[in-house]
């Protein structure tokens, strides 16, 4: 059994979102043969506080236009690891350290991972001279 349609939609819209403010390594993870309480997590990484509780912002924005609202927001306050609970979607907004030191991807390497590739930034562009 793997994630519902609709699970994997939501999560897709979070990382869409988290993308849209630079988060990094972006990865989708389907939990639902292994946990009850949710179907898929979305690591996110974010290379500073300010960052991170923007992606908080854009992706609770992005969700409740899809009238998808967290039940819960923990660490939000550090900044550090923030996790929005969407039931469904569990969001893990975590800084550069915090991502290295737990690496969730490796503690749930044996769950599936959702497909998702993750935009270049428009900068990147410019960068690699394509830009002008």
């Amino acid at each position: 059994m793997s994630a519902p349609e609709r699970s994997i939609q939501i999560a897709t819209i979070a990382a869409d979102a988290a993308a849209d403010k630079l988060g990094q390594d972006i990865v989708i993870i389907d939990v639902s043969d292994q946990l009850v309480i949710t179907d898929c997590f979305v690591v996110v990484t974010a290379t500073n506080e300010r960052q991170a509780s923007a992606i908080v912002d854009a992706v609770e924005e992005a969700l409740l236009r899809e009238k998808v609202k967290p039940v819960r927001r923990e660490g939000q306050r550090e900044g550090r690891w923030v996790l929005l609970d969407f039931v469904d979607v569990v969001v893990h907004v975590q800084h550069t350290d915090e991502r290295n030191f737990y690496d969730l991807p490796r503690l749930w390497r044996d769950c599936p991972r959702i497909p998702y590739e993750q935009l270049a930034a428009p900068a990147d562009d410019q960068q690699t001279g394509s830009g002008k």
